[in-house]
Protein backbone atom coordinates (compact mmCIF):
# COMPACT_ATOMS: atom_id res chain seq x y z
CA UNK A 1 0.00 0.00 0.00
CA UNK A 2 2.81 2.41 0.89
CA UNK A 3 4.69 1.88 -2.39
CA UNK A 4 1.41 2.14 -4.34
CA UNK A 5 0.53 5.49 -2.69
CA UNK A 6 4.06 6.77 -3.37
CA UNK A 7 3.76 5.71 -7.02
CA UNK A 8 0.46 7.57 -7.49
CA UNK A 9 1.88 10.54 -5.58
CA UNK A 10 4.90 10.73 -7.87
CA UNK A 11 2.55 10.42 -10.87
CA UNK A 12 0.53 13.41 -9.64
CA UNK A 13 3.60 15.57 -9.09
CA UNK A 14 5.33 14.66 -12.37
CA UNK A 15 2.03 15.06 -14.22
CA UNK A 16 1.66 18.57 -12.80
CA UNK A 17 5.11 19.33 -14.24
CA UNK A 18 4.80 17.66 -17.65
CA UNK A 19 1.05 17.60 -18.31
CA UNK A 20 0.94 21.25 -19.41
CA UNK A 21 3.13 20.41 -22.43
CA UNK A 22 0.16 18.99 -24.31
CA UNK A 23 -2.12 21.97 -23.61
CA UNK A 24 0.24 24.93 -24.09
CA UNK A 25 -1.84 26.45 -26.95
CA UNK A 26 -4.98 26.23 -24.78
CA UNK A 27 -3.14 27.71 -21.80
CA UNK A 28 -1.85 30.56 -23.98
CA UNK A 29 -5.46 31.36 -24.85
CA UNK A 30 -6.56 30.93 -21.24
CA UNK A 31 -3.93 33.39 -19.95
CA UNK A 32 -4.20 35.61 -23.07
CA UNK A 33 -0.49 35.33 -23.94
CA UNK A 34 1.60 33.87 -26.78
CA UNK A 35 2.50 30.16 -26.85
CA UNK A 36 6.17 31.03 -26.25
CA UNK A 37 5.20 32.99 -23.11
CA UNK A 38 3.00 30.10 -21.98
CA UNK A 39 6.09 27.90 -22.42
CA UNK A 40 7.48 29.57 -19.29
CA UNK A 41 5.05 27.35 -17.36
CA UNK A 42 7.26 24.41 -18.40
CA UNK A 43 10.76 25.91 -18.36
CA UNK A 44 10.35 27.80 -15.07
CA UNK A 45 9.10 24.64 -13.35
CA UNK A 46 12.05 22.57 -14.63
CA UNK A 47 14.55 25.26 -13.61
CA UNK A 48 13.08 25.47 -10.11
CA UNK A 49 13.36 21.68 -9.74
CA UNK A 50 16.98 21.73 -10.92
CA UNK A 51 17.91 24.48 -8.46
CA UNK A 52 16.10 23.06 -5.43
CA UNK A 53 17.02 19.41 -6.14
CA UNK A 54 20.01 19.09 -3.79
CA UNK A 55 18.87 21.76 -1.29
CA UNK A 56 15.26 21.08 -0.31
CA UNK A 57 15.57 17.30 0.35
CA UNK A 58 18.58 18.09 2.54
CA UNK A 59 16.68 20.70 4.59
CA UNK A 60 13.72 18.37 5.20
CA UNK A 61 15.76 15.17 5.69
CA UNK A 62 15.33 15.15 9.47
CA UNK A 63 11.54 15.61 9.56
CA UNK A 64 8.79 13.00 9.88
CA UNK A 65 8.31 11.53 6.41
CA UNK A 66 4.51 11.53 6.56
CA UNK A 67 4.31 15.18 7.60
CA UNK A 68 6.69 16.19 4.80
CA UNK A 69 4.65 14.25 2.22
CA UNK A 70 1.43 15.93 3.36
CA UNK A 71 3.13 19.34 3.25
CA UNK A 72 4.36 18.84 -0.33
CA UNK A 73 1.05 17.41 -1.56
CA UNK A 74 -0.79 20.29 0.10
CA UNK A 75 1.45 22.86 -1.61
CA UNK A 76 0.87 21.17 -4.98
CA UNK A 77 -2.88 21.00 -4.44
CA UNK A 78 -3.03 24.70 -3.53
CA UNK A 79 -0.89 25.60 -6.56
CA UNK A 80 -3.18 23.54 -8.82
CA UNK A 81 -6.26 25.34 -7.52
CA UNK A 82 -4.71 28.80 -8.00
CA UNK A 83 -3.68 27.85 -11.57
CA UNK A 84 -7.28 26.91 -12.37
CA UNK A 85 -8.84 30.04 -10.90
CA UNK A 86 -6.46 32.69 -12.22
CA UNK A 87 -6.26 34.06 -15.76
CA UNK A 88 -3.04 36.00 -15.00
CA UNK A 89 0.14 34.35 -16.28
CA UNK A 90 2.38 35.90 -13.61
CA UNK A 91 0.22 34.50 -10.82
CA UNK A 92 0.07 31.14 -12.61
CA UNK A 93 3.88 31.08 -12.82
CA UNK A 94 4.15 31.76 -9.09
CA UNK A 95 1.58 29.00 -8.45
CA UNK A 96 3.82 26.58 -10.36
CA UNK A 97 7.29 27.72 -9.26
CA UNK A 98 6.54 27.42 -5.52
CA UNK A 99 5.36 23.76 -5.79
CA UNK A 100 8.30 23.07 -8.13
CA UNK A 101 10.68 23.99 -5.29
CA UNK A 102 9.03 21.27 -3.18
CA UNK A 103 8.97 18.71 -6.02
CA UNK A 104 12.40 17.17 -5.24
CA UNK A 105 11.44 16.65 -1.59
CA UNK A 106 8.57 14.27 -2.36
CA UNK A 107 10.27 12.43 -5.23
CA UNK A 108 13.58 11.90 -3.43
CA UNK A 109 11.72 10.84 -0.29
CA UNK A 110 9.53 8.46 -2.31
CA UNK A 111 12.64 6.64 -3.58
CA UNK A 112 14.20 6.55 -0.10
CA UNK A 113 11.04 5.34 1.66
CA UNK A 114 10.32 2.70 -1.00
CA UNK A 115 13.88 1.35 -0.68
CA UNK A 116 13.70 1.34 3.12
CA UNK A 117 10.36 -0.52 3.13
CA UNK A 118 11.98 -3.74 1.82
CA UNK A 119 15.27 -5.61 2.18
CA UNK A 120 18.43 -4.16 0.65
CA UNK A 121 18.37 -6.82 -2.09
CA UNK A 122 14.78 -5.98 -3.07
CA UNK A 123 15.26 -2.18 -2.92
CA UNK A 124 15.81 -1.75 -6.71
CA UNK A 125 12.49 -3.52 -7.41
CA UNK A 126 10.62 -1.29 -4.95
CA UNK A 127 12.17 1.83 -6.49
CA UNK A 128 11.31 0.57 -9.99
CA UNK A 129 7.64 0.48 -8.96
CA UNK A 130 7.81 4.14 -7.91
CA UNK A 131 9.44 4.87 -11.27
CA UNK A 132 6.27 3.61 -12.95
CA UNK A 133 4.63 6.74 -11.51
CA UNK A 134 7.44 8.86 -12.95
CA UNK A 135 6.99 7.29 -16.41
CA UNK A 136 3.21 7.59 -16.28
CA UNK A 137 3.42 11.23 -15.22
CA UNK A 138 5.91 12.09 -17.95
CA UNK A 139 4.33 10.24 -20.86
CA UNK A 140 0.79 8.97 -20.14
CA UNK A 141 -0.27 12.13 -18.29
CA UNK A 142 0.27 14.34 -21.35
CA UNK A 143 -2.30 12.63 -23.65
CA UNK A 144 -4.79 12.31 -20.76
CA UNK A 145 -4.63 16.03 -20.01
CA UNK A 146 -4.74 16.88 -23.73
CA UNK A 147 -7.86 14.73 -24.15
CA UNK A 148 -9.65 16.42 -21.22
CA UNK A 149 -8.75 19.88 -22.56
CA UNK A 150 -9.99 19.00 -26.06
CA UNK A 151 -13.26 17.37 -24.97
CA UNK A 152 -14.21 19.43 -21.90
CA UNK A 153 -12.08 22.50 -21.08
CA UNK A 154 -8.58 23.60 -20.14
CA UNK A 155 -9.80 24.34 -16.60
CA UNK A 156 -10.96 20.72 -16.21
CA UNK A 157 -7.62 19.53 -17.62
CA UNK A 158 -5.79 21.46 -14.90
CA UNK A 159 -8.41 20.17 -12.47
CA UNK A 160 -7.08 16.68 -13.19
CA UNK A 161 -3.76 17.70 -11.59
CA UNK A 162 -5.61 18.89 -8.49
CA UNK A 163 -7.79 15.75 -8.35
CA UNK A 164 -4.83 13.33 -8.37
CA UNK A 165 -2.93 15.31 -5.73
CA UNK A 166 -6.05 15.56 -3.55
CA UNK A 167 -6.62 11.78 -3.72
CA UNK A 168 -2.99 11.08 -2.75
CA UNK A 169 -3.16 13.65 0.07
CA UNK A 170 -6.21 11.88 1.56
CA UNK A 171 -4.68 8.41 1.04
CA UNK A 172 -1.45 9.53 2.72
CA UNK A 173 -3.36 11.05 5.62
CA UNK A 174 -5.41 7.88 6.22
CA UNK A 175 -3.18 4.96 5.23
CA UNK A 176 0.46 6.04 5.64
CA UNK A 177 1.75 5.59 9.21
CA UNK A 178 3.83 8.18 11.00
CA UNK A 179 7.43 7.83 9.81
CA UNK A 180 9.81 9.75 12.06
CA UNK A 181 13.52 9.60 11.19
CA UNK A 182 14.97 6.81 13.34
CA UNK A 183 18.54 6.21 14.41
CA UNK A 184 21.30 8.75 14.29
CA UNK A 185 20.31 11.66 12.07
CA UNK A 186 22.95 12.78 9.60
CA UNK A 187 23.92 16.42 9.90
CA UNK A 188 23.61 18.66 6.86
CA UNK A 189 27.39 18.92 6.71
CA UNK A 190 27.96 15.14 6.70
CA UNK A 191 25.42 14.74 3.87
CA UNK A 192 27.01 17.48 1.77
CA UNK A 193 30.39 15.78 2.31
CA UNK A 194 29.39 13.14 -0.27
CA UNK A 195 30.28 15.81 -2.85
CA UNK A 196 33.94 15.26 -1.95
CA UNK A 197 33.75 11.76 -3.43
CA UNK A 198 34.87 11.42 -7.05
CA UNK A 199 32.28 8.65 -7.57
CA UNK A 200 29.52 11.17 -6.80
CA UNK A 201 30.68 13.57 -9.51
CA UNK A 202 31.20 10.77 -12.03
CA UNK A 203 27.66 9.61 -11.26
CA UNK A 204 26.29 13.13 -11.77
CA UNK A 205 28.06 13.32 -15.15
CA UNK A 206 26.74 9.88 -16.14
CA UNK A 207 23.15 10.79 -15.25
CA UNK A 208 23.33 14.08 -17.19
CA UNK A 209 24.68 12.30 -20.27
CA UNK A 210 22.34 9.29 -20.11
CA UNK A 211 19.24 11.40 -19.52
CA UNK A 212 20.35 13.82 -22.21
CA UNK A 213 20.76 10.90 -24.62
CA UNK A 214 17.09 9.98 -24.16
CA UNK A 215 15.37 13.36 -23.86
CA UNK A 216 17.61 15.14 -26.32
CA UNK A 217 15.90 12.95 -28.92
CA UNK A 218 12.49 12.40 -27.29
CA UNK A 219 11.89 16.16 -26.93
CA UNK A 220 11.66 16.32 -30.74
CA UNK A 221 10.10 12.91 -31.34
CA UNK A 222 6.68 14.28 -32.32
CA UNK A 223 8.32 16.66 -34.79
CA UNK A 224 10.44 13.81 -36.17
CA UNK A 225 7.37 11.61 -36.69
CA UNK A 226 5.57 14.43 -38.47
CA UNK A 227 8.38 15.63 -40.74
CA UNK A 228 10.49 12.51 -41.32
CA UNK A 229 8.05 9.59 -40.95
CA UNK A 230 5.15 11.70 -42.31
CA UNK A 231 2.68 10.41 -39.72
CA UNK A 232 -0.69 12.00 -38.97
CA UNK A 233 -1.35 13.75 -35.65
CA UNK A 234 -3.54 10.86 -34.43
CA UNK A 235 -0.87 8.27 -35.23
CA UNK A 236 1.79 10.40 -33.55
CA UNK A 237 -0.36 10.46 -30.41
CA UNK A 238 -0.72 6.67 -30.52
CA UNK A 239 3.02 6.20 -30.87
CA UNK A 240 3.67 8.51 -27.91
CA UNK A 241 1.27 6.41 -25.83
CA UNK A 242 3.08 3.25 -27.01
CA UNK A 243 6.37 4.80 -25.87
CA UNK A 244 4.85 5.52 -22.46
CA UNK A 245 3.44 2.02 -22.02
CA UNK A 246 6.78 0.48 -23.02
CA UNK A 247 8.51 2.87 -20.62
CA UNK A 248 6.55 1.42 -17.70
CA UNK A 249 7.47 -2.11 -18.78
CA UNK A 250 11.10 -0.99 -18.78
CA UNK A 251 10.77 0.04 -15.13
CA UNK A 252 9.79 -3.49 -14.13
CA UNK A 253 12.64 -5.02 -16.15
CA UNK A 254 15.13 -2.54 -14.64
CA UNK A 255 14.32 -3.66 -11.10
CA UNK A 256 15.24 -7.23 -12.01
CA UNK A 257 18.42 -6.25 -13.88
CA UNK A 258 19.67 -4.13 -10.98
CA UNK A 259 18.93 -6.91 -8.51
CA UNK A 260 20.81 -9.53 -10.57
CA UNK A 261 23.90 -7.64 -11.84
CA UNK A 262 23.74 -3.86 -11.60
CA UNK A 263 27.24 -2.96 -12.80
CA UNK A 264 27.17 -5.19 -15.89
CA UNK A 265 23.65 -4.03 -16.83
CA UNK A 266 24.50 -0.33 -16.56
CA UNK A 267 27.75 -0.75 -18.53
CA UNK A 268 25.88 -2.55 -21.33
CA UNK A 269 23.01 -0.04 -21.50
CA UNK A 270 24.68 2.73 -23.62
CA UNK A 271 25.67 0.16 -26.25
CA UNK A 272 22.13 -1.24 -26.50
CA UNK A 273 20.57 2.22 -26.82
CA UNK A 274 23.31 3.35 -29.23
CA UNK A 275 22.63 0.43 -31.60
CA UNK A 276 18.92 1.25 -31.49
CA UNK A 277 19.63 4.90 -32.36
CA UNK A 278 21.70 3.87 -35.39
CA UNK A 279 18.77 1.73 -36.60
CA UNK A 280 16.50 4.70 -35.81
CA UNK A 281 18.61 7.00 -37.97
CA UNK A 282 18.68 4.53 -40.89
CA UNK A 283 15.04 3.40 -40.91
CA UNK A 284 13.11 6.11 -39.04
CA UNK A 285 11.30 7.28 -42.17
CA UNK A 286 9.36 4.00 -42.42
CA UNK A 287 6.20 3.48 -40.32
CA UNK A 288 6.61 -0.21 -39.41
CA UNK A 289 10.29 0.04 -38.33
CA UNK A 290 9.64 3.26 -36.36
CA UNK A 291 6.78 1.56 -34.50
CA UNK A 292 9.05 -1.32 -33.46
CA UNK A 293 11.86 1.12 -32.62
CA UNK A 294 9.48 3.19 -30.45
CA UNK A 295 8.45 0.15 -28.44
CA UNK A 296 12.05 -0.97 -27.80
CA UNK A 297 13.14 2.63 -27.15
CA UNK A 298 10.38 3.08 -24.58
CA UNK A 299 11.52 -0.03 -22.71
CA UNK A 300 15.16 1.12 -22.77
CA UNK A 301 14.20 4.64 -21.63
CA UNK A 302 12.34 3.16 -18.65
CA UNK A 303 15.35 1.02 -17.79
CA UNK A 304 17.65 4.03 -18.17
CA UNK A 305 15.69 6.14 -15.69
CA UNK A 306 16.09 3.45 -13.02
CA UNK A 307 19.78 3.03 -13.87
CA UNK A 308 20.31 6.78 -13.41
CA UNK A 309 18.75 6.72 -9.95
CA UNK A 310 20.82 3.68 -9.00
CA UNK A 311 24.04 5.34 -10.20
CA UNK A 312 23.46 8.27 -7.86
CA UNK A 313 22.08 6.27 -4.93
CA UNK A 314 24.88 3.69 -4.94
CA UNK A 315 27.47 6.47 -5.06
CA UNK A 316 26.48 7.75 -1.61
CA UNK A 317 23.95 5.45 0.11
CA UNK A 318 24.75 7.06 3.47
CA UNK A 319 22.82 10.23 2.50
CA UNK A 320 19.76 8.95 0.58
CA UNK A 321 17.61 12.11 0.59
CA UNK A 322 20.42 14.41 -0.50
CA UNK A 323 21.64 11.90 -3.10
CA UNK A 324 18.18 11.48 -4.59
CA UNK A 325 17.96 15.26 -4.77
CA UNK A 326 21.22 15.27 -6.73
CA UNK A 327 19.72 12.65 -9.02
CA UNK A 328 16.68 14.84 -9.75
CA UNK A 329 18.87 17.86 -10.45
CA UNK A 330 21.20 15.88 -12.70
CA UNK A 331 18.29 14.32 -14.59
CA UNK A 332 16.68 17.73 -15.15
CA UNK A 333 19.99 19.20 -16.31
CA UNK A 334 20.38 16.27 -18.72
CA UNK A 335 16.90 16.90 -20.11
CA UNK A 336 17.56 20.65 -20.44
CA UNK A 337 20.97 20.27 -22.10
CA UNK A 338 19.82 17.43 -24.33
CA UNK A 339 16.80 19.38 -25.59
CA UNK A 340 18.91 22.53 -26.13
CA UNK A 341 21.62 20.70 -28.10
CA UNK A 342 18.94 18.81 -30.03
CA UNK A 343 17.49 22.13 -31.12
CA UNK A 344 20.95 23.24 -32.31
CA UNK A 345 21.40 20.04 -34.35
CA UNK A 346 17.99 20.50 -36.00
CA UNK A 347 18.75 24.14 -36.85
CA UNK A 348 22.23 23.37 -38.18
CA UNK A 349 21.42 20.24 -40.20
CA UNK A 350 17.80 18.97 -40.12
CA UNK A 351 15.36 17.00 -37.97
CA UNK A 352 16.76 13.47 -38.66
CA UNK A 353 20.15 14.49 -37.22
CA UNK A 354 18.69 15.09 -33.75
CA UNK A 355 19.32 11.37 -33.18
CA UNK A 356 23.06 12.09 -33.19
CA UNK A 357 22.62 14.07 -29.98
CA UNK A 358 21.65 10.78 -28.37
CA UNK A 359 24.49 8.83 -29.98
CA UNK A 360 27.18 11.36 -29.00
CA UNK A 361 25.82 11.59 -25.44
CA UNK A 362 25.99 7.80 -25.17
CA UNK A 363 29.59 7.71 -26.40
CA UNK A 364 30.59 10.18 -23.70
CA UNK A 365 28.56 8.28 -21.10
CA UNK A 366 30.52 5.09 -21.84
CA UNK A 367 33.76 6.86 -20.90
CA UNK A 368 32.26 8.25 -17.69
CA UNK A 369 30.68 4.92 -16.67
CA UNK A 370 33.98 3.06 -17.20
CA UNK A 371 35.81 5.67 -15.09
CA UNK A 372 33.14 5.31 -12.42
CA UNK A 373 33.45 1.51 -12.45
CA UNK A 374 37.21 1.82 -12.03
CA UNK A 375 36.80 4.24 -9.11
CA UNK A 376 34.26 1.96 -7.42
CA UNK A 377 36.59 -1.04 -7.85
CA UNK A 378 39.48 0.91 -6.33
CA UNK A 379 37.31 1.96 -3.36
CA UNK A 380 36.22 -1.64 -2.82
CA UNK A 381 39.85 -2.79 -2.74
CA UNK A 382 40.79 -0.06 -0.28
CA UNK A 383 37.91 -0.96 2.06
CA UNK A 384 39.00 -4.62 2.29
Amino acid sequence: MLVFILTIGVFGIINTEMGVIGILPSLAEHYNVSVSEAGLLVSSFALAVAISGPIMPLLFSGMNRKKVMLLVLGVFLLGNIVSILTTNLTLALIARIIPALFHPIYCSMAFSVAAASVSKEEAPKAISKVFIGVSAGMVIGVPIVSFIAATVSVEMAMGFFAFVNAVVFIATLIFVPSMPVTGKRLSYGSQVMVLKKSVTWLSIAAVILLNGSVFGVYSYFAEYLGKVTNMSANNIGLLLILFGAANMIGNVIAGRLLTENARKSITTFPFALGILYIVFFLFGQYIVPITIITMIWGVLAGIGGNFNQYLMMSAAPEAPDFTNGLFLTSANLGTTFGAAIGGVFISAWSTPYVIWVGILSLLLSVIVILLRNHRVAVNEQLSR
